[in-house]
């Protein structure tokens, strides 16, 4: 899979990148990444990317020049038909599937907002996804690009070591993970449950499963009624 990521703030990017899972993939030549400078296709010598919104108000817009540029830029180097990610509170809220498709996908170009946000006209041309992270609002877009990618690329095969790891993580079959325990067996009088150092692989299954659906009923009552749904 190849990414691009467009942002006015590429060193934000390399610092989020260096630490993450992600860049396992960057190493194994899974992942093409490349951080693309926005700054780089203004055609003013202040290296200008906003300005005031038409028809008045607070903030600054991103400005559609450099983005076409820098988003032509991106299309034109993939040649793969690359799909554009926009996060944005507009979006459709991400979810497992969504971040399981898009692993599936041979190109994605991510832009990251900035100020008010980008001229509706970018979206209009480029954007084939907007994503929202959930109902709240953050600094920079740099940081809900690395949250949409950091789902993305760990389940990109090879990525993680282990990607049985991911496959039973929440949320991939509409349910909670059960809780889990390490050494020492016991701690200020708190044990493991004893299922869990039996060795008994079936019985410690079906202890999982149950904690499963006893946590996902008790803390996300929506995602029982969605399981429930999917599965009656």
């Amino acid at each position: 899979m190849e990414v691009f990521i467009i942002t006015p703030f590429p060193n934000t990017i390399n610092v989020l990148i260096e630490n993450n899972i992600a860049n396992q993939g960057i190493k194994k030549k899974l992942l093409n990444f490349e951080v693309v400078n926005l700054r780089d296709f203004t055609n003013d010598n202040y290296k200008k990317i906003d300005d005031e919104p038409y028809g008045g108000g607070s903030g600054m817009v991103m400005m559609c020049q450099p983005l076409f540029s820098a988003i032509d830029y991106c299309i034109d180097k993939s040649q793969k038909k690359p799909k554009v990610i926009f996060p944005s509170p507009k979006g459709k809220v991400l979810n497992h599937k969504m971040s399981s498709d898009l692993s599936n996908e041979n190109s994605l170009i991510f832009i990251c907002g900035h100020y008010k946000g980008i001229d509706e006209r970018v979206i209009d041309k480029y954007v084939d996804l907007e994503i929202s992270i959930g109902d709240f609002i953050i600094s920079n877009g740099e940081l809900s690009t690395m949250i949409i990618f950091d789902s993305i690329a760990r389940l990109v095969p090879g990525v993680l070591n282990d990607l049985n790891s991911a496959m039973t993580d929440s949320f991939v079959d509409d349910l909670l993970d059960a809780p889990y325990f390490t050494r020492p067996n016991e701690i200020d009088g708190l044990k493991v449950p004893d299922v869990l150092l039996s060795g008994n692989h079936k019985s410690i299954d079906d202890w999982r499963e149950k904690k499963k659906v006893e946590i996902t009923k008790q803390r996300r009552p929506d995602l029982w009624r969605k399981y429930k749904k999917r599965n009656d």
